[in-house]
């Protein structure tokens, strides 16, 4: 029988372990794995993780970002971080793209600003200006919450692409709109940067807490492992897109403080 862990990787914020160890204890109360583990890091994943990943003593790990959509850290430093695992690597999906984050972000919106024709939603995500990882799950959910609540009007932005987030005020099409900043824990985007630049002293904007500890994200996570369960144990294996990541990431070469040589 195959030993296997549940380890949720994520960037350490104020805060943010907080989430992740919430989120691993209503797992371990699920028994979704015979054990399940949370490690972060700051800034350099395959430096940080080393010793924390080599000690894992599961002949298959399951490893779930704790982000809600891909990023150059979870294409490339994350997968070549991996090495160091000292057995089968099964690399999950982001929880972004899911109707239960779906329903985890109508609920943090719903307890600041009731649904309604007179409010708009807006979802704030961080944004990439190399992929279109984030573009694709903010898009997803926009179009959910349009389908399952009754805003006057759904409206994404980001923090770092256009539909730039300082410039929805004037893009919404109600007078009154609460938004949603779309990341897993606390950060200083979500606590600062988001805030500021909605410029929320200024009224007719509420403004939502991050997804955090919402039991909808738990059930998010747990589709990622049961999905990715099922490839691991389909014959042949059928891959996908983080699978052909883990099988062709390599360590990177560095000068001792993470930095590429």
């Amino acid at each position: 029988m195959t030993a296997e862990t549940l380890l949720l990787v994520g960037r350490a914020a104020q805060g943010a372990r907080e989430v992740y160890e919430t989120h691993a204890e209503r797992l371990r109360e699920r028994e979704a794995a015979p054990s399940v583990r949370v490690t972060t890091y700051e800034h350099d994943p395959q430096r940080e993780l080393r010793a924390t990943l080599s000690e894992l003593p599961a002949t298959r790990t399951y490893v779930v970002p704790m982000c809600l959509a891909h990023t150059n850290e979870t294409t490339e430093a994350l997968p070549a971080a991996f090495a160091s695992l000292p057995g089968e690597v099964q690399y999950c999906e982001p929880v972004g793209r899911s109707p239960s984050v779906t329903g985890a972000i109508l609920e943090r919106a719903a307890a600041e600003a009731p649904a309604g024709p007179e409010t708009s939603l807006v979802l704030v995500g961080f944004g990439n200006t190399t992929g279109s990882y984030h573009r694709q799950v903010t898009e997803y959910h926009a179009a959910h919450a349009r389908e399952r609540s009754d805003y006057g009007g759904v409206v994404p932005c980001y923090l770092t692409q256009n539909p730039a987030v300082e410039c929805v005020r004037y893009n919404v099409p109600t007078e009154s709109a609460v938004a949603v900043p779309l990341f897993v824990a606390p950060s200083p985007a979500t606590e600062e940067r988001i805030p500021e630049k909605l410029e929320l002293d200024r009224g007719g904007i509420d403004y939502a807490d991050p997804l955090g500890t919402h039991p909808r994200v738990t059930d998010a996570i747990h589709d990622r492992l049961e999905t990715r369960r099922v490839l691991a144990e389909s014959t042949p294996d059928p891959g996908s897109f983080e699978a052909a990541l883990t099988g062709t990431a390599r360590p990177l070469a560095t000068d001792g403080d993470g930095r590429p040589q």
